[in-house]
C-alpha cells in the first residue's frame, strides 16, 4: 500500500517536473516543431490519465504558478492598456472586424482585469471552482486562438505579456499548451481543494481587485504608462554613437562552371581582370551589426526625408506626436497653440509628426492656427513612440529627455527651466 502511495506521488512530481522542462525548452524554439508540439499534448494527456496522483501540495504548486504566470500577464498589459487596445485592434483588422474597432479601448480593460483577477483567485485559493471553469474557458479560446496565430500569422505580435515580453506566435502557442497542463492539475482537483477564505471574505477580494485594477487602468490611459517597455522609454539614446562598419556581401557566379560563391567586399579579386571575365555579379546583402533601435522614418510632404535632421538635432527638440488628426484629443489644443509659439518665440526646435494625409495635415494646421512644420511617419512607428494622441516629447542630440500625455503638458517655461 505503501509502495503504491509512494508511485502516486512520484509520477506527480515526474509530471510536474516534465511541464517544468518543456516549459524551458519554449524560450529555445521560436518557430513550428512537430516533436516539440507532440510532446506537449503527451504531457497534457498524461496529466489527465494521471489526475488522481497529484498530491495536495502538487496541486498547490501548480494553482501558484498558473496564478503568477496571470497575474504577470494581466500585470503587464493592464501597464499599457492603450499597448493592448492597438493589438486588440490588429485581430479586428485581420479577422474583417473594423466594424468593432471603437470597442478596442474597452474589451482591452475588461480582459486586462479578468486575466489579473483570475491570477489573484487562483493564487490566493479563491472561489477555486469557479475560478478553475472560467480559467479553462479563457484557455480554451486563447489556444485556438494562438493556435491560428502560429499557423497563418494574421497578427505578427499577440501581445500576450504586453511590450514587457515579446515572444513568436509559436512561443506564444507552445507557452499556452504548457498553462494548460498546469490548468488540468488545477481543473480535475477542483472538488477536492478547500477554501482558504470565508464566502464573503471572497467576494470582498473579488470586488476589490476588479475596482482597484481598473482604476490603475485607467490612470495609465490618462497619463502615460507607469513603466515604458518600448525603446523610446525616457534615457534612452536613438542614435548610435560609434556604429560599427556595415558588411557588404557579394554572391558571384562562374558562368563556366555555374558555381556561385559569396565574398566580403572588398576582399574578392575584383583587379583580377580574367577572373571577372568568368565571373558574373549575382546578388549583394547588407549586414548592419548595430542593434536597431527604432524603425521610425519622417518625411514632408513631399517625401524629403528628415529622420536625421529631427532625431539627431544636437539641440532641444520638441516631437509632438498626433497619431491621427481626425481622432486626435483636442481639450488642450490652445495649450498645445501656445507651447508651439513659445517654442518659436524662443527659437526652440519643435516638429508635429503624424500618419495622417498631407491634405488633412494642411487643413488642420490652418483650422488650429499651428505655426509649425509638419512631417508623416507609419502610425505603427508613432504608436510606439507614445501612448498619446498627441503626446509630447523631449530630445536632446537623440537622447529622449522627457515624454507627457496630453493630459500633462506642463507651461513652456518649466520645461525650458528644467532642460
Amino acid at each position: 500500500m505503501a509502495s503504491k502511495e509512494l508511485r502516486r506521488k512520484l509520477t506527480g512530481w515526474v509530471l510536474i517536473l516534465l511541464i517544468a522542462i518543456l516549459a524551458y525548452q519554449v524560450s529555445l524554439i521560436e518557430d513550428s516543431n512537430i516533436f516539440f508540439i507532440s510532446l506537449l499534448i503527451a504531457a497534457n494527456l498524461f496529466v489527465i490519465l494521471s489526475r488522481k496522483t497529484f498530491t495536495k501540495t502538487q496541486v498547490t504548486i501548480a494553482r501558484s504558478i498558473l496564478g503568477a504566470v496571470f497575474i504577470y500577464s494581466g500585470l503587464m498589459k493592464g501597464i499599457d492598456p492603450v499597448g493592448t487596445e492597438y493589438r486588440v485592434e490588429d485581430y479586428f483588422i485581420a479577422f474583417g472586424m473594423d466594424w468593432a474597432r471603437p470597442g478596442s479601448l474597452f474589451l482591452s480593460v475588461i480582459l486586462n482585469t479578468s486575466e489579473f483577477l483570475l491570477g489573484i483567485l487562483l493564487f490566493f485559493n479563491v472561489k477555486i471552482k469557479i475560478t478553475s471553469w472560467l480559467v479553462l474557458l479563457m484557455m480554451g479560446f486563447f489556444t485556438l486562438v494562438t493556435i491560428n496565430d502560429a499557423l497563418y500569422n494574421p497578427v505578427p505580435d499577440c501581445g500576450c505579456f504586453g511590450d514587457a515580453l515579446v515572444i513568436t506566435n509559436w512561443q506564444t502557442f507552445y507557452k499556452n499548451l504548457i498553462i494548460d497542463a498546469l490548468l488540468l492539475i488545477v481543473f480535475l482537483s477542483r472538488n477536492r481543494t478547500n477554501s482558504w477564505f470565508k464566502a464573503g471574505i471572497e467576494w470582498s477580494i473579488v470586488g476589490l481587485f476588479i475596482i482597484g485594477f481598473t482604476w490603475f487602468q485607467l490612470i495609465n490611459i490618462n497619463h502615460l504608462p507607469m513603466t515604458d517597455f518600448r525603446n523610446w522609454k525616457v534615457g534612452n539614446k536613438m542614435i548610435h554613437e560609434n556604429p560599427l562598419p556595415k558588411k557588404y556581401y557579394l554572391t558571384f557566379k562562374n558562368i563556366e562552371t555555374g558555381e556561385t560563391k559569396e565574398y566580403i567586399s572588398p576582399d574578392y579579386p575584383y583587379n583580377d581582370s580574367a577572373w571577372m571575365a568568368i565571373n558574373e555579379f549575382v546578388d549583394q546583402r547588407v549586414l548592419d551589426p548595430n542593434p536597431i533601435l527604432h524603425d521610425l522614418s519622417i518625411e514632408d510632404a513631399d517625401g524629403n526625408n528628415y529622420t536625421v535632421d529631427i532625431i539627431e538635432n544636437p539641440g532641444l527638440q520638441f516631437i509632438l506626436v498626433a497619431v491621427d488628426l481626425e481622432t486626435m484629443d483636442l481639450e488642450r489644443v490652445d495649450d498645445i497653440r501656445d507651447f508651439v509659439n513659445s517654442c518659436n518665440s524662443g527659437a526652440y526646435s519643435i516638429a508635429v509628426i503624424t500618419s495622417s494625409l498631407p491634405d488633412e495635415a494642411a487643413v488642420f494646421k490652418a483650422h488650429q492656427q499651428f505655426d509649425v512644420d509638419f512631417y508623416f511617419a507609419d502610425d505603427i512607428s508613432l504608436k510606439t513612440m507614445i501612448r498619446s494622441n498627441p503626446g509630447l516629447l523631449l530630445l536632446n542630440n537623440g537622447v529622449v529627455m522627457a515624454k507627457w500625455h496630453n493630459n500633462d503638458i506642463p507651461d513652456f517655461v518649466e520645461i525650458i527651466t528644467q532642460y
